[in-house]
């Protein structure tokens, strides 16, 4: 595996070296429950989680009482929009969200739509993957409640413009929710946590443990929205019972402090390569960027191969390089990335598309690598491809 050159940042990343030493004392040494308040070693490990809770406020530019810790995105995602049952009395059933949203809200949206009564619209997205402004207006009923958009899609990187979204619903007692689990630690969402009522996050997209996340409420001292979702010992104002995770708490508010100190010199960095891969495998014959457009993350770029089977693409490329075609969550599923059918795609041109995430510890020496490694596969499956050699006939 050291060999192999790891393009797959999206799907997850490592955890840094200094996020994992910060750790490590919470599970041997200071590894009380912070909810023991009769002695020493409950009330230390309180006071490291309202210190990495402050930590992560002051970077994020919010405030302590609008966060919720849960296991990850997903379940953050279950916490936000099952709220939003039409057994809860919110004055409406309605909820608008996005074709190419991640599986997570999908799904969630899909239970709820079966099983709970609501009501779903399921917005197109034009070719460049951005939702029509227009198509939302008309989307919106009295009974609307929530439009759930992501921040940034995880398979194309394309930035969904919750700004002008807000303009939209404004004065229409309609809640704003975003999945910005790609953005945190890729960009500044300063924009995002002053649009936005709810958001998610998980601390393994930016190099800090797996199994921890975070919901964003905006003024949660005020919003009755959130139910209480997992009962049993009352933690967190009662929304989620269970011990709280004090290595994975600290470990997040460490990957968030580390991400931030340096994110606008990372993120160039992502840039000038991300520019340079995708200069580079764009000179390959008959192939197409779906990532082309100004609003996107620094590190993501999904190229389309025609006449190329994506499955045998990406077993050749698995022996040199770590890339997918999509989301990790749906890698089992043998159709199409939905996103890029929602963009337009055909089927072909879907199947043999890969996403490449780049990272911090991308070498500047690995691009072109990449780029002459990515180009001979191809060229090794065109060549026993008849379509390919009848491509101009």
């Amino acid at each position: 595996m050291n060999n192999r050159i790891y393009l797959d940042y999206n799907a997850t990343t490592p955890c840094d070296q200094r996020v994992l030493d910060y750790m490590m004392p919470f599970f041997c040494e200071n590894f009380g429950n912070p909810s023991s308040a009769h002695h020493s070693y409950g009330w230390l490990a309180k006071d490291y989680i309202t210190d990495s809770s402050s930590v992560i406020a002051r970077t994020l530019g919010i405030s302590v009482d609008d966060i919720i810790y849960t296991s990850g995105a997903t379940e953050s995602i279950n916490m936000i929009l099952k709220s939003f049952s039409s057994k809860f009395e919110l004055g409406g059933n309605h909820i608008i969200t996005c074709k190419t949203e991640h599986k997570a809200v999908l799904d969630t949206c899909d239970f709820l739509e079966r099983y709970e009564g609501v009501s779903m619209t399921y917005l197109d997205v034009q070719a460049n993957g951005m939702i029509d402004l227009e198509q939302l207006k008309q989307a919106i009923r009295p009974e609307t409640i929530l439009v759930s958009i992501m921040h940034s899609n995880n398979e194309t990187g394309i930035i969904q413009p919750l700004k002008k979204i807000r303009e939209i619903i404004k004065g229409k007692g309609i809640y704003l929710f975003s999945d910005a689990t790609q953005s945190l630690g890729k960009i500044d969402l300063e924009d995002v946590f002053s649009t936005v009522d709810f958001a998610c996050f998980s601390a393994h997209k930016l190099y800090g443990p797996k199994g921890i996340g975070l919901v964003y409420v905006k003024n949660r001292s005020d919003s009755q929205i959130i139910r209480n979702f997992i009962q049993g010992g009352g933690q967190q104002k009662k929304i989620r019972g269970g011990t709280l995770n004090t290595p994975a708490i600290a470990g997040f508010s460490k990957a968030i402090e580390i991400s931030y100190a340096d994110l606008k010199k990372e993120g160039q960095h992502f840039i000038d390569m991300r520019n340079q891969l995708e200069s580079g495998l764009l000179e390959i014959e008959e192939s197409y960027s779906n990532s082309r457009t100004t609003e996107r993350l620094p590190n993501t770029l999904n190229i389309s191969f025609a006449y190329v089977d994506g499955f045998k693409l990406l077993s050749a490329l698995s022996k040199s390089m770590a890339v997918s075609n999509g989301s990790a969550c749906n890698s089992a599923n043998e159709n199409p990335s939905h996103v890029l059918l929602a963009m337009g795609l055909e089927r072909n041109m879907a199947f043999s598309s890969i996403r490449f995430s780049l990272g911090r510890f991308t070498k500047e020496s690995d691009i072109d690598k990449i780029i002459g490694i990515v180009g001979q596969e191809v060229a090794k499956q065109r060549s026993n491809n008849i379509l390919w050699e009848r491509r101009s006939l």
